[in-house]
């Protein structure tokens, strides 16, 4: 049985059960499916690969993990790849017993009669949340007489959250490959890029670097801005043309057995900065590394996001993008009409990992940070090209660096430093590559 399982079989009620179901595949268009990609909560307590799994968790079991998975077909095999199967799941996946899953339904009833806590999690399998709805809903009359169904629900992802929140040893080590594979994809980028290509061809670029180095894929749809779309936050379309004097900003990261990596790095189209974009790029990077030597234990995620607003905000002044006093642009949230986004957040299965950023969301009190816990840093300034307030030299640059860093016991460990940021040693870097 895989380690977080046990963890989360010590963390449930007593007398409660589990339901955990997997992902289904997704339609792209008509009768084509999006590459299968497991669910994050599924993946991370079974590690079974396949769609249309359920896992069922009952502690007061002796054989309290159960997996529920397609059965077997010769035909279908031959159309859409092979099955483990109920042996297989067994055999090869751990689980206790193992069933088809079209015997769910009738034993549902079984399952959870005389339960007191359910953990399931509604809206993630609308086939299923309806399912089991069906059950409890008759079960209302009948509780007196012969039934006894759970009389609570209880959303797994806080017990889930918590746990995937400490990333164990081996986990650890996934990421830092995530990371390597983005990290050498961005700078063979770095080599590559060229006034008069496409954003589409560097996208193109990282993509097939990435899964040549052993990634499933992208962690998220990679962001390849030239020019002012480098100030659109989360822009994807990724087909214009880089011009010549311009930055580029790209934020892409690698799939890694399910681990995320995600690193921004901006630099110029033609190798080298203007005064102009080094200005704005130098304010950024302090911003980032002061956040980095801040993200170590003690401080919360709150504490991190007032500093960087407090550093971008005297940087903005610097730059002659606002004026008066920084506690009152604060105050006023003037930052936002440049900087208007967090300046992290959890890394994990998921880019935008599971776990809660308050103990207590009422009181506002951000959680600490502790070793295990891996979180992005990424501060950004985007001035828009028709801002009429901002310095004409500024209008359209958009910068933004990201780095992956790991909270340890006596300080961190930067898992995305392999690709530099330093701009000397990005020009350098792409005058090496040919560029005159």
């Amino acid at each position: 049985m895989r380690t977080q399982l046990k963890k989360f079989i010590e963390s449930m009620e007593p007398n409660s059960i589990a339901i955990i179901p997997a992902a289904h595949e997704v339609t792209r268009s008509y009768d084509s499916e999006f590459k299968f990609r497991q669910d994050s909560d599924f993946w991370y307590l079974t590690g079974f690969p396949e769609p249309d799994a359920i896992a069922v968790i009952d502690p007061s079991s002796k054989k309290p993990y159960t997996l529920y998975v397609r059965p077997r077909d010769p035909l279908m095999e031959t159309w859409y790849g092979r099955r483990q199967g109920v042996e297989g799941a067994v055999k090869n996946y751990g689980a206790d017993r193992s069933f088809s899953v079209e015997r769910f339904d009738t034993d549902m009833a079984k399952l959870l009669d005389g339960k007191d806590v359910l953990y399931y999690r509604f809206s993630v399998d609308r086939n299923l949340d309806s399912r089991i709805l069906d059950y409890f809903a008759p079960q209302r009359v009948r509780r007196l007489k012969t039934a006894y169904p759970p009389h609570t629900i209880i959303d797994p992802t806080i017990i889930t959250g918590e746990m995937r929140l400490y990333k164990s040893a081996d986990e650890i080590k996934m990421m830092q490959r995530a990371a390597d594979i983005a990290a050498e994809a961005h700078i063979l980028a770095m080599k590559k890029v060229r006034p008069g290509m496409n954003e589409g061809q560097v996208e193109s670029l990282l993509e097939a670097y990435m899964r040549d180095q052993g990634a499933s894929g992208v962690a998220y749809n990679s962001i390849i801005g030239g020019g002012d779309n480098a100030t659109i936050l989360h822009y994807v379309e990724n087909n214009m043309p880089l011009k010549d004097g311009d930055l580029i900003l790209i934020d892409a990261g690698a799939e890694y057995q399910g681990y995320a990596s995600d690193i921004t790095r901006t630099f110029p189209i033609n190798g080298k900065f203007t005064k102009a974009q080094r200005e704005v790029y130098d304010v950024v990077l302090d911003v980032q590394l002061k956040c980095i030597d801040f993200t170590v234990v003690g401080n919360t995620h709150q504490k991190r996001q007032e500093y960087s607003i407090e550093l971008l905000t005297e940087g903005m002044k610097q730059l002659g993008l606002l004026k008066g006093k920084t506690k009152d642009l604060i105050k006023k949230k003037a930052y936002l009409k440049y900087y208007m986004h967090g300046v992290g957040h959890w890394l994990g299965l998921d880019v935008h990992d599971a776990g809660r950023y308050f103990v207590d969301q009422q009181a506002k009190q951000s959680k600490p940070y502790a070793p295990g816990m891996v979180l992005t840093v990424e501060p950004g300034l985007y001035i828009p090209p028709d801002d009429k307030s901002a310095p004409a030299k500024f209008r359209g640059i958009g910068v933004r660096i990201e780095d992956d860093v790991l909270v340890t016991k006596d300080g961190n460990l930067n898992l995305t430093a392999a690709v530099t940021k330093d701009p000397d040693e990005i020009e350098a870097i792409m005058q090496k590559a040919g560029r005159k």
